[in-house]
């Protein structure tokens, strides 16, 4: 998987340490939902079952490289 050293250094956080790569993974090529910022960077979520919250990835413009994964509180499923 490729991040970024921004992600690489807020994985350390409290909140950010208990995500798996496997969830990140999980949300990238199982989302139920993707946008598009207008950078160019992709949002994708899906829902982590053990957790039962909702995995926001965000991924740079190439659409594989990780930028950010955290829990949304506020995504709603359509």
């Amino acid at each position: 998987m490729k991040t970024t050293q921004y992600f690489n250094y807020l994985r350390k956080r409290l909140d950010r340490v208990l995500i798996k790569d496997s969830w990140i993974e999980f949300v990238i090529n199982n989302p139920v939902k993707t946008e598009v910022q207008s950078d160019g960077r992709f949002k994708k979520w899906a829902k982590i079952p053990e957790e039962g919250k909702y995995l926001r990835v965000v991924l740079l413009e190439d659409g594989e490289t990780v930028h950010n994964a955290f829990f949304d509180r506020s995504f709603k499923e359509d």
